[in-house]
């Protein structure tokens, strides 16, 4: 009986520490591909995404270039609960939320003095290999762009 209960225990807790410590699809350094993304003219682009747990957070590093060619670089970190947490260094936000749709799929919203300037949907590949960005905003004409990202998992 103590050897089953033993066994037991064991089974249940690799169990346990496999759904605590499975990674969210997103985690990790992403890479712009180019050459499989499509952005409106005079858009930035985020170059590199870092996805990084920090404490029972997520931080997001943003590395890239403005539409004029200029380096950017911006940071969030907050829950992936679709709750607003600040964002710093992006000139049109000055907070984001991020929420999980499922295992492979989130949405994110910013905002910037409470009126949102940017909505997407971002979908890892089943493989995990690339991921793609689909983004609306508002340019500074007034008027709606799209733009689709691809990303490969670094």
């Amino acid at each position: 009986m103590k050897a089953r209960t033993i066994a037991l225990t064991v089974v249940v807790f690799f169990i346990a520490a496999t759904l605590c410590f499975a990674a969210d699809a997103n985690i990790g350094s992403w890479k712009l591909n180019e050459a499989k993304s499509k952005f409106a003219p005079g858009s930035s682009k985020n170059i590199t995404v870092v996805y990084e747990e920090v404490g029972d957070n997520v931080k997001v590093t943003i590395d890239g270039t403005d539409g004029t060619g200029k380096p950017i670089h911006s940071e969030w970190t907050g829950k992936i609960d679709g709750k607003d947490y600040p964002a710093t260094g992006d000139s049109n936000s000055d907070t984001r939320s991020l929420k999980k749709v499922d295992d492979h799929t989130l949405v994110v919203a910013a905002k910037k003095d409470g009126k949102v300037t940017l909505t997407g949907r971002i979908v890892v590949a089943a493989d995990g290999k690339s991921r793609t960005v689909t983004t609306t905003s508002t340019d500074s004409m007034g008027k709606k762009v799209t733009n689709t990202a691809v990303y490969d998992k670094q």
